[in-house]
């Protein structure tokens, strides 16, 4: 391993400054981070420490019913907060299920949504879109957990078990950089390999995500369903983040996300076009399953993600019934 110095800045200032040196290279927990220097696909010169800024490891309630997540925060800290069990459960649940005890206890909300695709092929070298190469690998190799939906130039699966359940919660990233502060919806936040091969987001160099905002959702209720191949220290084969309103049994409000299937958190609106205004059922929790892998377009060795993805789905929507 190269040697690299370490910055620990006490200012967002400075710590933009710090990412904008040649070579420098957030760091919040660093699980992500270690695995890829370790499999020799960055080299940083400069560690910027962003989890001893100010601020930044909050989760604050808001006067109209919302809540502050700081970027900072702990996938630990964040899972077992009360606010959060209690208003945003699939969240909650999502940041319990991330790799193990000791994982979660240094790893951070920001880190989390932010970390790079675990594709076999990326993470072994290989000369593929992600490395700056010509081509897919895992289009024609080995392409079991990959993308079955919106996939295509490059077929990764985005990692991340939290950005799941906010895209379901319609969450709000803020974002500090060169370019001022700015806040987007995180639908606006993951980039698919068809429009920017290259990156799986928006973030420029020197970017920080400080905070994420969680709107007030009154009488939602939210769960999380992640399926994996092992118990520990994996991601997710297929997941589902479901965030209901039900009101005499009638589904007033919609928000459904997958995860494991595509290069971006998934969010089904075809699901959610559905369910609003229909009285759920087992039936309906059936029929809706179905239809989140209409566009489904399997490789040559996860069709399986197909019932897979229908079936987890339809036991986490009856779940909330």
């Amino acid at each position: 391993m190269k040697r690299f110095t370490h910055v620990s800045p006490d200012s967002l200032a400075t710590a933009t400054v710090a990412l904008n040196e040649p070579g420098a290279t957030p760091v919040g927990g660093g699980s992500d981070l270690l695995g890829m220097i370790k499999d020799d696909l960055t080299a940083p010169d400069h560690l910027v420490r962003l989890t001893q800024l100010p601020g930044l490891d909050t989760i604050a309630p808001q006067p109209d019913d919302g809540v502050q997540i700081g970027g900072m925060i702990t996938l630990t800290g964040l899972s077992r907060h009360p606010v959060i069990r209690e208003r945003y459960t699939a969240l909650a649940e999502a940041a319990g299920s991330v790799g193990t005890p000791q994982i979660r206890n240094a790893g951070t909300l920001a880190g989390n949504i932010t970390q790079r695709p675990w594709c076999w092929y990326f993470r072994q070298g290989f000369p593929c879109y992600k490395h700056g190469g010509s081509r897919c690998f895992s289009r024609t190799g080995e392409n079991q957990f990959n993308a079955i939906l919106g996939g295509g130039p490059s077929y990764i699966v985005h990692p991340s078990d939290t950005a799941v359940a906010l895209v379901a919660l319609d969450a709000q990233v803020h974002v500090v950089g060169d370019g001022g502060d700015r806040w987007l919806p995180i639908r606006e936040f993951f980039v698919l390999p068809s429009d920017d091969v290259s990156r799986e987001n928006v973030l420029a160099r020197g970017d920080i995500v400080t905070q994420l905002a969680l709107p007030p959702q009154p009488g939602t209720r939210s769960a999380y369903t992640k399926v994996t191949d092992r118990e520990a220290w994996t991601h997710a084969v297929v997941s589902a983040a479901v965030a209901l309103v039900v009101e005499d049994g009638v589904c007033r409000r919609a928000g459904i996300a997958l995860g494991g299937v595509a290069p971006i958190p998934w969010r089904v609106t075809r699901v959610e076009q559905l369910l609003i205004g229909q009285r759920l059922t087992p039936e309906l929790a059936a029929a809706a399953s179905r239809a989140a892998v209409e566009s489904a377009r399997p490789l040559s060795r996860n069709r399986y993600k197909i019932p897979l993805v229908t079936e987890t789905l339809r036991r986490t929507l009856l779940s909330l019934l």
